[in-house]
């Protein structure tokens, strides 16, 4: 038996986000530069998005930049924006053909301009999209992300919109950037590193944790089918005892 068939259908994650690290590693230990481990790393994008999308899983978010990543020397900062107009230029039909809904999340503000453009025609084009909703996570980073719920709060408060009383963990959902999507399930991360760098940090409080020592362009479907069965092989149990989730 293969490992998909040892999945259970009856037991997938709703929520998969994934931190996608290793490009650069993956290109060094080869000799390129590592913008090719970039350009390689989507390979593994578009394989990882079919695959949630054929098993059935609702909501996918990847880490495809972050706030620190602006740090970056400007070329690949350059060539990273490049990849991302290309590819999502050229997966739109495949978005529309498989259903999927694109969604963003981040300080979209601080995106080349034609990044924005062309993250928003997409977007636009996917919106009834069903079937599953893909985010990319783009200039984010969780904590700038809960700083502008509690200025966004903090400003309705002091205007009398709501109540300090009122204020509770579904308000603190409503204000974040990720407000019409559910927790995440399993957060999976690539190339050996065991750390969150700044994802999702309110989203994953129950989530179950995969660190897989595979470089991103070398995630395959087989590698998403492991972290599923681990996943599948963990008790979740949100505070209860074993006895009580039985």
């Amino acid at each position: 038996m293969n490992l998909k068939e040892q999945i259970d259908v009856n037991n997938i994650p709703q929520h998969i986000a994934i931190i996608m690290d290793g490009n650069g590693r993956w290109a060094k230990k080869k000799g390129f530069l590592r913008t090719i481990g970039h350009e390689n790393g989507v390979k593994s994008v578009r394989t990882t998005i079919s695959e949630c999308a054929a098993m059935g899983i609702k909501y996918l978010t990847l880490y495809a930049f972050s706030t620190e990543n602006w740090n970056r020397p400007r070329f690949e900062v350059q060539k990273l924006m490049e990849i991302l107009i290309k590819s999502l230029k050229k997966e739109l039909p495949t978005f529309t053909k498989n259903n999927i809904k694109l969604n963003a999340i981040g300080d979209l503000t601080l995106l080349p301009k034609k990044v924005q453009e062309t993250l928003q025609e997409v977007i636009d084009s996917t919106k009834d999209n069903t079937h599953m909703t893909l985010t990319l996570a783009l200039s984010y980073g969780s904590r700038a992300e809960l700083i502008n719920a509690v200025k966004e709060i903090s400003f309705k408060v002091k205007n009398n919109l709501i109540s300090e009383a009122d204020i509770d963990e579904s308000v603190i959902n409503n204000h974040l950037y990720t407000n019409d999507l559910p927790d995440v399930d399993l957060l999976v991360r690539t190339s050996g590193e065991q750390r969150i760098s700044n994802f999702l940090l309110w989203q994953i409080a129950y989530a179950e944790l995969y660190f897989t020592e595979v470089l991103w362009p070398d995630f395959t479907e087989e590698e998403l089918y492991k972290a599923i069965l681990t996943y599948q092989n963990r008790e979740r149990r949100f505070g209860k005892t074993s006895e009580q989730i039985k």
